[in-house]
């Protein structure tokens, strides 16, 4: 194998892939990249056997051949080197020479035949949509997956499509985001895949919100092509819980308040909240919110926020973070809250909107 590449031509796929490449490993292979060069190209993939990368750069290939090299190292010294720089990458034995200018470098190497890779994922259908939507879709929600739950479906994001929708949804037992948007093509069979967390985080990273991808989903495997960079993941084996009997549907008691001065009153609120628990009381009453917080030291916090209310009273609790990463999600000026009574879920979402919908479970206080 032997190539001669720009620094920058190099760099833009090292810096693309690098993200699942793990410092301490199992494997020593996965914290290698696979190099294979060919027809005018190099193809640079890592893994960590859940999520796979691939990205492409055109360079000069004087001789085909494929090596995997210590993934970190090598986009090392791409960045060490000055930007114009030209590489001349050859392999000769176990040891994967780089040169440029008065610069050498020896990299050890493993054989690219022991690199686990994922070929073909058997996609069973696919959906187009713009790489805006997606990540919109993904930044409503990924905030509510679980992290490290022994339910290990709730350690991911559900992927739903159906007819000429696609919906993200995402839960970790004490709260729920829903976001859905329209695709092309109507006739999308039902399907439901759970996208593992880190696979989740990863997307995000890649997404420059341009253009269109094409997303294939497998029976145990994801699949996405944008800009030049191929993302494969594993899916979560399990049942996703039956999100919709959580989505409350009685919103009698519905309020409507200024979401800026909502989020701040609950900033400032819980700074004396409880710093495990994070427990906030709000008591609603006509046209009026009180905000109520106390910890352990015997501080309090209280909070008067005028809104739009002519319901009964209702005292309840809630893990103020939930509250606000909602908040945080929802992008109109003004926000409404429905709540049955103070033993039930809310229902946050903007006024007038069904598309994106945030549920949080009470707690007692």
């Amino acid at each position: 194998m032997k190539l001669t590449a720009g620094r920058e031509a190099l760099l833009k796929p090292l810096q693309a892939v690098i993200g699942v490449v793990e410092r301490r490993q199992t494997m020593p292979i996965l914290a290698n990249v696979l190099l294979v060069a060919k027809d005018g190209e190099v193809s640079v993939t890592a893994t960590d056997l859940e999520v796979e990368l691939v990205a492409n750069a055109d360079v000069q290939v004087d001789s085909p051949g494929e090596v995997t090299v210590p993934g970190r190292k090598l986009l090392d010294i791409c960045r060490a080197l000055p930007e114009d720089a030209q590489l001349k990458i050859s392999l000769s034995g176990e040891k994967l020479s780089i040169k440029s200018g008065r610069s050498k470098f020896s990299l050890t190497t493993l054989p690219a035949a022991e690199f686990p890779t994922i070929e073909d994922i058997s996609s069973g259908k696919s959906v187009s949509v713009s790489q805006a939507v997606l990540a919109r879709l993904l930044e409503k929600t990924h905030f509510s997956m679980a992290q490290q739950d022994v339910r290990y479906y709730l350690n991911g994001l559900l992927l739903e499509t159906g007819g000429n929708v696609l919906r993200a949804v995402a839960t970790d037992g004490h709260r729920l985001a829903l976001c859905e948007v329209q695709v092309e093509g109507g006739d999308a069979p039902e399907q439901q895949v759970i996208v593992p967390r880190k696979g989740v985080l990863e997307l995000q990273r890649l997404m420059s919100g341009e253009g269109n991808l094409a997303i294939e989903l497998g029976t145990n495997h994801i699949r996405i092509q944008l800009d030049g960079i191929r993302f494969t993941s594993k899916l979560i084996d399990g049942r996703f819980p039956e999100y919709q009997r959580v989505i409350p549907q009685d919103n009698s008691n519905a309020l409507s308040a200024d979401r800026g001065l909502f989020r701040s009153a609950l900033q400032r609120t819980a700074i004396l909240s409880n710093e495990k628990y994070r427990g906030i009381r709000l008591i609603i009453r006509d046209n009026n919110m009180v905000l109520q917080a106390h910890n352990p030291e015997q501080e309090e916090a209280e909070e008067e926020l005028g809104i739009q209310y002519a319901g009964e009273e209702i005292e309840i609790g809630f893990n103020v973070n939930y509250l606000l990463d909602a908040l945080g999600a929802i992008e109109s000026d003004e926000v409404t809250l429905a709540v049955v009574d103070g033993n039930s879920s809310c229902l946050l979402r903007e006024p007038g909107k069904d598309d994106c919908k945030y549920v949080v479970m009470p707690m007692r206080l």
